[in-house]
């Protein structure tokens, strides 16, 4: 349920492993989340170079990793570090309401940061 600003809950802190991408889908868009480096970040879940779910990748230097063509793309910025991925991701704001693990992760789908 969205909270009037576009955000939806869309997990817990303690349902999220570090460096381990969920994929989740708001709004019929799907999302991978990732938990690392002391946040948590929301990207499109679908590679820019193939049509591939970027959750099933590795996380690492806050980075996600496609598991294909091996493309890494920045958490923050959605940019690609390398070939063949030339396009960004879409990279979305997240909020965190609470504290520890039962705190509630919240996406919005509605705008890009």
């Amino acid at each position: 349920m969205s909270d009037g600003e576009g955000f939806v809950r869309v997990a817990t802190l303690g349902e999220l492993e570090d460096d381990t991408p969920k994929r989740v889908e708001l709004e019929g868009v799907p999302v991978a989340l990732v938990r690392t480096e002391g946040e948590v970040f929301a990207v499109n879940d679908i590679c820019s170079h193939a049509n591939v779910s970027l959750s099933e990748g590795e996380v690492e230097d806050c980075q996600i990793e496609c598991w294909l063509h091996g493309s890494s793309f920045d958490l923050r910025t959605g940019k690609p570090s390398g070939l063949p991925a030339t396009r960004p991701i879409p990279v979305y704001p997240v909020r965190i309401e609470g504290e520890g693990p039962d705190a509630a992760v919240l996406v919005s789908v509605t705008q890009e940061s």
